[in-house]
C-alpha cells in the first residue's frame, strides 16, 4: 500500500443551511406594533385611495385595546361609513375540515376574474397561550393572497360567540370604504352560535361534508335554519356520490322548515374547489338571492336590523367593559362573589347588590 494516497470513505457533506433563529413573523409584527400612529385624516385618506397597507394598520387599530387606538378607530370608522354599505356580504361557514379556506381561494379566483374586489375577512381559532390567530388563512389562500384585487385579513375569534372576532362589524365598513364590492367573512365553524354572523352578512352560506356519518345529526338545525343555502364541499372523485346523496338529503330536510322571510327557498349544490364543479352556479345562486331580496325590499330592511342589532350590542358590550373595568367595585364584586359560595347571600340578591353599587 505504500505509495497510495490516505483516503477515507468519510466525506464532510455540505449540510441545510442552518434556519434564522429569529422568527421573521415575530419581528415583523413588533415593528409594526412599533410604527408611529397616523392622523385620523391620514387613515381614511389612505383607505379611501384603496391602499391595502393602511387599512390594514386601521383594522389593528380596531382590534387593539388600547384607549389611545380605540379612539383613533372609532373616528377612522365614523369618517368612512359614508363611503361604505355599496358591498355584497357573505358569511361562510363550516365544521373544521370541510375545506372553507379551499372553497373561498376557488369562489375567490373566478369573482376577481369578474372584475370584482374581495375581502376576506378569516376568523381563525385563538391561540390560548398568545390569544393570536392559529392558522393563519394567507398560508391557505396563498394563490389568492397574491391578487392586488384581494385583501385578506385573518384575525383571532378570541373569546366571542360565533365564530366571529369583536370587531369584524368595523372592519367590515373599512373594507367597503377601500373599494372592495364583495366582503367574505369565514367563521373558525366551531359548533358555536353562529347568530353574529348572520347579523352582519346578506347571505349566509353552510359548507357541509358528506361521508362523515349522519349528515344531519352533523349539523344543529337552528344554523341549518338560517343558511340560505348548502354547498355539500368535495363533491369529486370517488366521493361525487356521496355528495349527491347528502345534497338530497339536505333538500328533503330544508322542506320541513318554515319558508324564511326573505321568501327565497334555500338550495343545496355539491360543489368541488378543486375541479371547479358548481362553482359559478353557485355565485348564480348568491346573486339570485339578492336581486330577488332587493325586489322585495328584504334586503334594505334586513341591512337595517343589522345596524339596530349592532347599536344595541355595542351599547351592551361598552357597559359591561364599564362595570368589569371598575376599580371600587373589583373588591366588592370579589367579597359578593365568596359569600355567594359560601351560601351566605343568593346569587339574585349579590347582582342587585353589586348593580346598586354601579348605579343601576
Amino acid at each position: 500500500m505504500c505509495g497510495m494516497k490516505n483516503e477515507t470513505t468519510l466525506h464532510v457533506q455540505s449540510g441545510v443551511q442552518m434556519p434564522a433563529t429569529v422568527n421573521a413573523d415575530a419581528v415583523r409584527r413588533l415593528r409594526q406594533k412599533k410604527r408611529a400612529l397616523l392622523s385620523v385624516e391620514a387613515y381614511v385618506a389612505g383607505i379611501l385611495s384603496g391602499n391595502r397597507s393602511l387599512l390594514g394598520r386601521a383594522i389593528t387599530l380596531i382590534e387593539s385595546t388600547l384607549s389611545a387606538h380605540q379612539a383613533i378607530a372609532e373616528q377612522v370608522v365614523s369618517a368612512c361609513l359614508p363611503h361604505a354599505g355599496a358591498s355584497l356580504r357573505l358569511g361562510i361557514t363550516g365544521v373544521p375540515g370541510v375545506g372553507k379556506s379551499t372553497f373561498i381561494e376557488a369562489l375567490g379566483k373566478q369573482l376577481i376574474g369578474q372584475g370584482r374586489r374581495l375581502a376576506v375577512l378569516a376568523i381563525d381559532p385563538s391561540s390560548a397561550r398568545s390569544k393570536g390567530s392559529i392558522l393563519g388563512d394567507k398560508t391557505r389562500m396563498d394563490k389568492l393572497a397574491v391578487s392586488p384585487h384581494v385583501f385578506i385579513r385573518p384575525s383571532p375569534a378570541g373569546s366571542s360567540l360565533g365564530g366571529v372576532a369583536a370587531k369584524t362589524r368595523e372592519s367590515i365598513i373599512l373594507c367597503e370604504a377601500a373599494g372592495f364590492d364583495t366582503i367574505f367573512i369565514e367563521t373558525v365553524g366551531v359548533g358555536q352560535s353562529e347568530t353574529l354572523v348572520s347579523s352582519m352578512v346578506d347571505f349566509f352560506l353552510l359548507l357541509m361534508l358528506s361521508g362523515a356519518g349522519d349528515e344531519l345529526q352533523g349539523i344543529k338545525r337552528g344554523i341549518m335554519e338560517m343558511a340560505d343555502s348548502i354547498a355539500i364541499t368535495k363533491a369529486d372523485g370517488e366521493n361525487s356520490k356521496q355528495a349527491q346523496v347528502a345534497a338530497q338529503q339536505y333538500k328533503n330536510a330544508l322542506h320541513l322548515f318554515p319558508m324564511p322571510q326573505s321568501g327565497f327557498l334555500p338550495q343545496v349544490l355539491p360543489c368541488s374547489a378543486l375541479s371547479g364543479k358548481n362553482i359559478p352556479q353557485l355565485w348564480q345562486l348568491v346573486e339570485k338571492y339578492v336581486a330577488q331580496t332587493q325586489k322585495t325590499g328584504f334586503f334594505q330592511r334586513k341591512r337595517k336590523q343589522q345596524a339596530k342589532y349592532w347599536l344595541y350590542d355595542t351599547i351592551n358590550s361598552r357597559l359591561q367593559h364599564k362595570f368589569y373595568e371598575n376599580e371600587s367595585l373589583k373588591s366588592e364584586l370579589k367579597q359578593l362573589e365568596h359569600q355567594v359560595l359560601q351560601q351566605e347571600i343568593s346569587p339574585f340578591l349579590a347582582a342587585k347588590k353589586i348593580l346598586g353599587s354601579f348605579g343601576l
